[in-house]
């Protein structure tokens, strides 16, 4: 709008600064009048024009300036005419003429004429007294030597203030836009400061600190240094206090003495707290005794927290909330859109057409309209575009709404000796809380008692199995030890009290969101590759438009003129419809995703997907099926593959062997899981079915529900007496019960850990015998133990009793508590493994990766032997490839004596990852084509990410949990799951998989590829018509010839006949060699290369040029005007004073006339340009395939041809489209005339293509495959 509002008062002021009046004054004799036509024309050197002005009685009005009055003022007898004018220039000599003279009228005197200027008050007087007769009918005044000074003072003005205006627009627009950031900045500024300098007031009150001069200087530049970093702001409110602490002395010991360690060592490091939050979380809450951690928190086991003491540590430390993120406001969004990569150029365009109609308007008395509508076609088109864009883009990441919703509203907590049901967020450090089965662990808290207590990690570490949790310390790694639960996960089983050592930002689940928010993602690919595009566009608008600027001040044009040439071809090479193009193929591709269960979040995404060349994919839930499934057996002294069929037809084992009875019968009758019990659930196929229980028993009870059949009336029928349930400490689980087979003695059922099993047994059912557990029996155990877990595999040992009648008769009174019944003696029944089975499409997905040239790296907190195992079996790691350790056992020696390069596969720990230098993992990266990392933490794996990201590549990430959130957001695309994902790693992705299936991945990658092929096709098809619109300004420059093609003649074009085809070049179908193709290299391999310009500007669009001029040539020719009276005719041609203007064979044209003739020649050179972009589309199909190949089986294309064909014939021959858009009917004949270079087109590019197919390699695909 301001620009606009320059834009007018510039035009105003110069209007006002150049009028000029030229009064004529006649002789006493009257003329009739209404019978005779007298003219005044004015011969211009300086601008090559003539302006008539007819002279009437009435007081007419013609044209926005020119008055013509009669008898207006009346000085000694004589009649005056005045002319308003503002177009004077160098007038050469004015021409007074008289049409029609009738017999009957008298001749006419011209007495003098006077020109003035009342603004600069300069007037000059000629003396004529000449007569207009019949014989002599017009007079000459040459006015030329008394009007060149002045004109050239009033030119050199009108020049200054065009230019001042210019100026003064640009500079006013550049001041705005940097006073609104400034501005925006400072209030960032000032806003951060004052928090900061609140917060550092209230710690220095509530640990009396006190502060050196360099403290204060120190604190000061910290703040401003974080101020300029203020993307990065989102910190806890431990890390803001230490770089506070640092620089200050500590009186007072509130502080627990951990922390301080912590930010203490953090502080005197001085790294960026992003930094910081990669790091792997070091604490020691986990390794401390219990006496330690009460006094560290001044806490008391039995009361708790006083309520004076937590509320001290609650204004401390804050609520047990997570700090929300800087959110980006919804204006600034829209606004990227609007003017943001391509966008920007279109407005750059649209600003260029103003500046050229302002000065149009500013110079010449008719101005065309034509730069005014080209700006507001620009104009348009870029709004409708961007506001397309911000709408499907609306679903912007709320991460940290995700997270919060995580957050448990209620924590049972002990203060002050009694139970209370608090806010989650009203927790503090030291705060004693009860969490029971169903819970949300409301803060990172040190288990201080547990009872079967089991909590769901999955979401941290990404393992499937409900991991149990104890008061013993088990591991140096906080994040594996028992004794240590975690804000946000679920309470799966049991009840636990413990300690809340860590709360808010301070948690693990904290730092985790925090460093998702903080992370900052680059440009798509997509996005690169636009802005380059954007690059050669421009690049090639401004070195034509600065060449022809500089032809034409050689040619002698004004530089007034020359500037409007300038603009009119930048804005010529602006491609308008491209911008559209693009977005709804990035659209179309993206529903067609969504079919394939691949949901698209960000439109740029679609194609990120395609140049992937890394995949970094999560193992449970994405290779995996996410459900724990029994794999093999072992009884009867043999290994026998599970049957995972719903109809049972692979099974390779007797089902009524008397072995697989009785352990089918254990794996029945000691398992605690069962299935929901709803109609819905109860139809699906057995190992889709809902079950209420954990992983491993629900697939024990799907394995036997598969194999025996209706296990819930089974149990019914065989009723539980007692049982010890599974813990931590037993490792196993025992349950007694009645049986229904005729003997009354109690059975006694035993399931846990193999080796623990099999030291209570004293003998081994084999073949429907007990034989006695000897050596040779134990030594198969743990042979077929060790081949088990070796595939990864869970393995869990079963064994049973039959008790003594005598001793437990019916009725007997077992006690679980105080075991009062034999749990030893028993008879060991046999081995059942399971595994989250790989989903049955990945392997092939995995191979097709491999073709394709895509890097898969397993990236899992899972075990590395379930890992390696799985890789395995998905192909991630191949068989042909070995891993140290599989040389080292291959070879029997040592790990640490095989060399490491001798290895392309490795299986990496998380521990050992921790230790790696970067370089250490750029090597193992560049060195190792098969890679599985297991045991990482989220933090490892964002370093895994950014290495890939390292080495070039472009990096596609899966997962499912809240711990792949930081990964997914920095991932060139983050690959969510829709199914088992959480909410939090869905908002960080960019796409989503519906189905959960790695196999649909490899289908984005296709379709990302495909639209990317497309992509390259549409703007090649685009860009070669800017050729045939191009060229005929540039004659009209250099030839001086008449415009063969109007500027809305192009916006026809454009907006209108190019739009479909190039949209349909979207649904083309890919070709043969799509996924055998190595990924595209992002530095050579560009979305718009030399090698598309060359074929689009270069080669295609020059013929398809020469056939818009030979349809011109033919027409004008037809008309009279052979080529050589077309040259240096533009002046004339263009003049309305001129009349009688004669073709090559003397026949005379008038101004309209010719104008006719010209709008025919705009029409047939466009309808010349839809006719050669038939061919054009056709050949853009494919670059290397043949059209036999690829076929017309596009039926979207097929329509585009005919669209453009018909959309171009409406605009032809539509009545009072002449006045719009100065269309004109055009005979069929004027059709014919391209419709050979169409076929050139298309025999040339087949003959190409046919030459890159025999020679691949060869000087024709170096020269011309894009």
């Amino acid at each position: 709008m301001l620009f606009i509002l320059i834009y007018i008062l510039s035009i105003f002021s110069y209007s006002l600064s150049e009028e000029w009046i030229i009064h004529v004054y006649t002789g006493n004799e009257r003329f009739a009048g209404t019978d005779t036509n007298i003219f005044i024309r004015l011969f211009d050197s300086k601008y090559g024009y003539t302006s008539e002005y007819k002279l009437t009685h009435e007081n007419w009005i013609f044209g926005n300036t020119i008055f013509p009055l009669k008898n207006l003022f009346e000085y000694g007898g004589h009649d005056r005419f005045r002319i308003f004018t503002n177009k004077l220039g160098f007038v050469e000599k004015i021409r007074i003429r008289r049409d029609n003279f009738p017999s009957f009228q008298s001749d006419w005197l011209l007495d003098r004429i006077i020109i003035e200027n009342n603004h600069d008050h300069i007037k000059f007087t000629f003396k004529c007294n000449c007569w207009l007769r019949k014989e002599r009918p017009y007079i000459t005044v040459p006015v030329l030597s008394d009007l060149h000074p002045i004109d050239k003072n009033k030119s050199s003005k009108n020049n200054q203030t065009i230019l001042i205006v210019l100026i003064v627009s640009i500079v006013s627009i550049t001041c705005i836009i940097y006073c609104i950031r400034e501005y925006y900045r400072h209030h960032q500024h000032r806003h951060f400061a004052s928090v900061q300098n609140q917060f550092q007031s209230s710690i220095i009150d509530r640990y009396h600190l006190q502060l050196s001069e360099s403290s204060t200087s120190q604190i000061s530049n910290e703040t401003i240094n974080r101020t300029k970093n203020i993307q990065h702001t989102l910190q806890s409110n431990d890390d803001r206090r230490v770089n506070l602490v640092q620089s200050t002395v500590i009186t007072s010991t509130d502080e627990p003495p951990a922390y301080t360690d912590k930010k203490a060592k953090s502080g005197k490091k001085g790294e960026h707290d992003l930094d910081d939050l990669k790091r792997e979380l070091e604490i020691d809450d986990h390794k401390v005794s219990a006496e330690e951690l009460y006094r560290r928190y001044g806490t008391d086991p039995d009361k708790g927290l006083t309520d004076a003491k937590a509320a001290e540590i609650f204004a401390r430390d804050g609520p047990n909330a997570l700090s929300p993120p800087k959110t980006i406001p919804e204006w600034v969004k829209f606004c990227r859109q609007m003017f943001g990569g391509f966008a920007m150029l279109l407005w750059l365009g649209a600003i260029l057409c103003f500046i050229a109609h302002g000065i149009s308007v500013a110079t010449y008395e008719e101005a065309a309209n034509d730069n005014l509508w080209l700006g507001v076609a620009l104009t348009v088109v870029v709004f409708v575009t961007g506001c397309f864009s911000y709408f499907q883009e609306a679903k912007s990441s709320r991460i940290m709404e995700s997270f919060k919703n995580m957050v448990p509203p209620q924590a049972l907590a002990i203060r002050n000796g009694e139970k209370r049901n608090l806010k989650a967020e009203e927790l503090v450090v030291g705060d004693i809380v009860e969490v029971k089965f169903g819970d949300r662990v409301p803060a990172d808290i040190r288990v201080l008692r547990a009872h079967g207590f089991k909590v769901d990690n999955s979401s941290l570490t990404g393992e499937s199995e409900p991991q149990s949790r104890a008061p013993e310390f088990t591991n140096e790694n906080p994040l594996e030890t028992k004794n240590l639960a975690f804000f946000s996960t679920f309470a799966v089983e049991g009840t636990c009290l413990g300690l809340v050592v860590r709360t808010g930002d301070r948690t693990v689940m904290g730092r985790i969101a925090n460093l998702a928010s903080s992370l900052e993602t680059g440009e798509t690919p997509i996005a690169r590759e636009i802005a380059h595009f954007i690059h050669i566009i421009t690049g090639v608008a401004v070195f034509l438009g600065v060449s022809f600027f500089i032809i034409a001040f050689v040619l002698g044009y004004p530089w007034l003129e020359a500037v409007i040439f300038l603009i009119g071809i930048i804005v010529a090479n602006v491609p308008e419809g491209l911008l559209a193009t693009v977005t709804v193929c990035l659209t179309l591709t993206a529903k067609r995703m969504a079919k394939k269960n691949c949901l698209v979040k960000n439109l740029e995404a679609v194609e990120t997907l395609g140049s992937t060349s890394t995949i970094c994919s999560d193992k449970t839930g994405t290779l995996t099926q996410n459900r724990m499934t029994v794999a093999h057996m072992w009884f009867d002294n043999r290994i026998v593959e599970a049957d995972t069929t719903d109809n049972q037809q692979n099974a390779t084992y007797d089902k009524t062997s008397p072995g697989w009875l009785a352990l089918s019968r254990c794996a029945m009758l000691c398992n605690r899981a069962d299935f929901k019990q709803d109609q819905d659930n109860l139809k699906k196929p057995v190992l889709q079915r809902e079950c209420n229980g954990d992983a491993s028993e629900s697939a024990l009870l799907k394995c036997v529900e598969l194999s025996i059949g209706n296990v819930i009336k089974f149990r019914e029928q065989n009723r539980k007496i007692s049982e010890i349930p599974f813990n931590s400490t037993n490792k196993y689980q025992v349950s007694i019960h009645e049986t229904q087979d005729g003997d009354d003695r109690y059975l006694l059922v035993m399931k846990g850990a193999p080796e623990r099993i099999l030291e209570r047994c004293t003998t081994i059912y084999i073949d429907g015998t007990d034989i006695e557990l000897n050596d040779y029996w134990k030594t198969a155990f743990n042979r077929a133990y060790l081949e088990l877990g070796g595939l990864g595999e869970r393995v869990l040992g079963f064994c049973d009793l039959r008790l003594p009648a005598n001793d437990f008769p019916r009725g007997f009174p077992f006690d679980s508590d105080e075991v009062n019944f034999p749990v030893v003696n028993l008879r060991f029944l046999g081995l059942m493994s399971m595994i989250d089975p790989p989903r049955a499409a990945v392997p092939e997905a995995v191979a097709k990766c491999r073709s394709a040239g895509i890097k898969v790296i397993m990236v899992t907190g899972d075990h590395p032997i379930t890992a390696k195992a799985i890789a395995k079996a998905v192909g991630i790691i191949s068989e042909a490839q070995e891993t140290v350790e599989d040389i080292a056992q291959r070879l029997n020696i040592p790990v640490e004596q095989v060399d490491p390069t001798h290895a392309k596969a490795c299986v990496v720990h998380g521990n050992d990852l921790k230790s790696m230098a970067p370089s250490e993992i750029d090597s193992l990266l560049r060195d190792h084509s098969e890679i599985v990392f297991a045991r990482t933490s989220p933090q490892q794996k964002l370093i895994i990410v950014e290495g890939c990201q390292r080495q070039g590549a472009i990096v596609a990430v899966t997962g499912d949990g809240v711990n792949d959130s930081p990964a997914l957001k920095k991932a060139d695309i983050g690959v969510a799951m829709g199914i088992a994902g959480s909410d939090v790693s869905k908002q960080a992705a960019d796409m989503i998989l519906l189905d959960d299936n790695f196999a649909s991945i490899v289908t984005g990658v296709e379709e990302g590829r495909l639209i990317f092929d497309n992509l390259k096709k549409s703007i090649a098809y685009t860009l070669t018509s800017n050729i045939p619109e191009i060229t005929p300004f540039l004659m009209y420059l250099i030839m001086d010839i008449p415009l063969p093609l109007g500027t809305i003649t192009i916006l026809c074009i454009d907006l209108g006949t190019d739009m479909v085809p190039a949209i349909s070049l979207a649904y083309e179908k890919a070709e043969t060699d799509i996924m055998k193709r190595r990924p595209r290299d992002p530095k050579h391999d560009r979305l718009v290369n030399e090698r598309l310009i060359s074929m689009a500007y270069g080669q295609i669009g020059m013929i398809q040029a020469s056939a818009g001029f030979f349809v011109y040539l033919v027409i004008l020719a037809e008309n009279g005007f052979w080529p050589s009276r077309l040259l240096g005719l533009r002046k004339s041609w263009e003049s309305k004073a001129v009349n009688d203007l004669e073709d090559s064979y003397g026949q005379e044209w008038t101004f309209n006339q010719r104008k006719t003739l010209e709008y025919t020649c705009h029409t047939a050179f466009f309808v010349s340009i839809v006719i050669v972009q038939w061919a054009d589309l056709i050949i853009c199909k494919t670059r290397r395939n043949s059209l036999v190949h690829q076929g017309m089986t596009n039926w979207m294309l097929n329509f585009g041809l005919v669209f453009e064909t018909v959309l171009a014939a409406f605009l032809c021959y539509t009545p009072y489209l002449d006045k719009g858009l100065n269309m004109y009917p055009l005979k069929f004949l004027w059709w014919l005339p391209a419709m050979p270079f169409s076929l050139a087109i298309f025999i040339y590019d087949e003959v190409r293509k046919f030459i890159i197919r025999r020679n691949p390699g060869g000087w024709v695909e170096q020269e011309t495959y894009y």
